[in-house]
């Protein structure tokens, strides 16, 4: 990965916020700009330091994954970020205000206490998550090694669906087939919802059992080298009944026509809005009650936002999620999700898993 182009970056955009340093405090941030992929840790970054903090747990981890950076170890009352305030002057200091909690604030507040001239701690947003929107080859490559793990482990597992097979027992053979194929893990929890249990968009997989006449939605996703993907597939357990076909048909062609019209430079809010009219004209408009999409990278929801209120501007080298769906209380719900990268300001799918025609087991 290119840590010395990311930053280059960030430290343009210090300057762009008059800020002489910033204080790096979450996960994906940290593992972002340094290659640090450890759970606990902070990065202090002025226009010419770059220092990783951590506990003695991390520290040998730290010097191997992270080499461009000085590496400190975190003791029982260290005053390592007040000497790095001390040695590089600085006034303004950058926080993410996102991450951190209130004992954290209050925290690093305390660490500069006795400082004889306190910086000002300075929110900075979204700032760093927003330079992790666009994505560079590298990444792009590991995103797509991670969809083709969930897209095989979903045309595997989808295979076996039977009656009488429980939605917990599902989501084990995915994530059992998604390691045996070599992903490092999940990218979150897998959601299998069968019948009823469709119509809740994020249920846990229960002890339930398929039927015949089930719809079942799988949401899923592997995790490759710190990259996430996220797929989503409804499969029905024999025949599927009109009502079924209809609304499958809908969701598939809301989908489809955001795929095919989208195009680099339109919001998320008009990116979302191709799909939504779609179910809103074939009168299903208060069952499609989620975003059209979302971001995708370290983590599995992150900029840019693909929804009614997002005021995001879609960029090449973005990669996002596209999935509409119709969700009826009492009777289940329909899903269908692809990842796309945008790409010489068009959508270019990454997802390859069948979805054309409805699979019916």
């Amino acid at each position: 990965m290119n840590f010395t182009n990311r930053l280059k970056k960030l430290r343009e955009k210090l300057i762009e916020l008059n800020l002489d340093a910033i204080l790096i405090s979450s996960n994906e941030n940290r593992m972002y700009f340094s290659g640090f992929r450890g759970s606990a840790g902070y990065l202090w970054i002025t226009n010419t330091d770059a220092i990783l903090a951590t506990d003695f747990r991390y520290t040998e981890q730290a010097k191997v994954e992270a080499p461009n950076y000085q590496i400190i170890r975190i003791i029982s009352g260290s005053s390592w970020l007040k000497d790095a305030v001390t040695a590089s002057n600085a006034l303004r200091v950058g926080i993410e205000d996102h991450d951190l909690t209130l004992a954290g604030y209050n925290s690093i507040k305390a660490q500069l206490s006795d400082i004889a001239i306190k910086p000002k701690l300075v929110s900075t947003g979204f700032t760093c998550n927003q330079l992790r929107a666009i994505k560079d080859s590298q990444e792009i490559d590991q995103l797509i090694q991670a969809i083709n793990f969930s897209d095989q482990a979903i045309e595997i597992v989808g295979a076996k669906l039977k009656p009488g097979i429980t939605e917990r027992e599902i989501s084990w053979e995915l994530e059992k087939t998604m390691r045996e194929l070599g992903a490092d893990g999940l990218s979150f929890n897998t959601i299998v919802a069968s019948g009823p249990n469709a119509a809740k968009a994020h249920h846990k997989p229960s002890e339930r059992k398929l039927e015949a006449g089930d719809g079942v939605v799988i949401d899923m996703g592997a995790l490759y080298q710190g990259y996430c993907s996220d797929i989503t597939r409804t499969f029905v357990i024999g025949k599927a009944s009109p009502e079924f076909r209809k609304i499958f048909d809908i969701v598939l062609s809301a989908q489809e026509t955001a795929e095919a019209t989208a195009k680099a430079g339109m919001t998320g809010a008009e990116i979302d809005y191709l799909a939504r009219q779609v179910i809103d004209a074939a009168g299903y408009e208060n069952e499609f009650g989620h975003s059209l999409g979302h971001g995708i990278g370290i983590a599995v929801h992150e900029l840019p936002g693909v929804g009614p209120n997002s005021i995001n501007r879609i960029e090449n080298g973005m990669v996002f999620s596209i999935e509409p769906g119709i969700y009826i209380e009492g009777w289940g719900g329909v899903r269908i999700e692809d990842l796309v990268l945008m790409e010489n300001d068009c959508p270019r799918v990454l997802t390859k898993a069948h979805k054309r025609d409805l699979v019916e087991i």
